[in-house]
């Protein structure tokens, strides 16, 4: 009898037991500072501190079809892998054996709609390689021949930066290249993302900008909404989402400044009706403050796309890169 009752405390006292751990599993996690649920916040690897934890991931850069064969270079299609997804681009090969110093050029936001691999960077590119620089230009994702970003609006802004930071990892695959020797060219949009890998990085690539986007996150995209059909009155939706579970300052190039190392070179026209005029202004005094090196060219009359001044601004570029990368970074 003894041993029955024994046997039936034990058993119920296991049971309890069990009980008890299957109800602790089905209550949420709860936060050690109140009561709120902590959720799982997949964008938080895109963070500056993350994504500088990250770096870039390397894969092989491959070169496809010949768009065009002229004097000095070779225009073709290449593609490389980021965060699993296959991007394409533009690449510019300069004639002879190489290796040669590497551009990367990021260009501003098109129109999916009217866009071709190429639109943006390409006569910058082809000027740049008759000079001798290599020149690869992404296409991103959901452009010309890559593979379609993911469905949620900030990370697919969010995987600009990731994939340019890929891509110069990549770019020591590249045979013809020297991955010692890389600079970076951008306009508008390509401008954020440039100044963002530049932080990212840390490192001293020698960077050209062309009337860069330069405010914080998510001024930087709410300035342009209205041009949306529906005044943007989605997307502040999803940023009114965004912001009740991210700090919109940890995907800001603006909070991290102090990483820049410079060297850089600016451009900006006064005619620009994209990119205000202060906005370059209080940009260029803001790193200068921080003793970065800095040039800064302002071009009376010239529009976005330096339309008035773009040779002068393109033999800036070619001195420029050629001064910054004759000993390699």
């Amino acid at each position: 009898m003894k041993k029955l009752i024994w046997f039936l405390l034990v058993f119920l006292a296991v049971g309890i037991g069990i009980g008890l751990r299957l109800w602790q599993k089905s209550l949420p996690v709860i936060s050690p500072l109140g009561n709120q649920e902590i959720k799982a916040k997949p964008l938080d690897k895109y963070t500056f501190d993350n994504l500088r934890l990250r770096g870039g991931v390397a894969s092989q850069i491959e070169l496809g079809e010949v768009l065009n064969q002229a004097e000095g270079f070779t225009s073709q299609m290449f593609f490389y892998q980021s965060e699993e997804r296959r991007i394409s681009g533009l690449i510019n090969l300069p004639e002879g054996k190489g290796p040669f110093p590497v551009i990367i050029m990021l260009r501003g936001w098109v129109d999916p709609d009217n866009y071709q691999t190429g639109v943006g960077t390409s006569r910058t590119g082809e000027a740049l390689a008759q000079a001798g620089f290599l020149t690869l230009a992404p296409d991103f994702l959901g452009y010309g021949q890559s593979d379609e970003p993911p469905d949620d609006v900030w990370e697919e802004r969010f995987l600009k930066p990731v994939a340019v930071l890929d891509l110069l990892s990549s770019v020591k695959h590249l045979p013809q290249s020297d991955p010692q020797k890389i600079g970076i060219w951008s306009h508008s949009n390509g401008g954020m993302v440039a100044l963002s890998v530049l932080e990212i990085t840390g490192q001293e690539y020698p960077t050209t900008l062309w009337a860069p986007v330069s405010k914080s996150f998510p001024y930087d995209i709410l300035y342009y909404t209205d041009e949306y059909d529906d005044r943007g009155k989605l997307l502040r939706q999803k940023l009114a989402q965004f912001e009740t579970d991210y700090d919109v300052n940890h995907y800001s190039f603006t909070e991290y400044l102090d990483w820049l190392k410079g060297p850089l070179q600016v451009h900006q026209g006064t005619f620009d009706d994209s990119v205000p005029v202060d906005w370059t202004n209080e940009l260029v005094e803001m790193i200068k403050a921080l003793e970065i090196d800095i040039d800064y060219y302002v071009y009376p009359g010239a529009d976005h796309n330096l339309k008035g001044s773009w040779q002068t601004v393109v033999n800036r570029d070619i001195n420029f890169f050629k001064q910054t990368l004759a000993t390699g970074v």
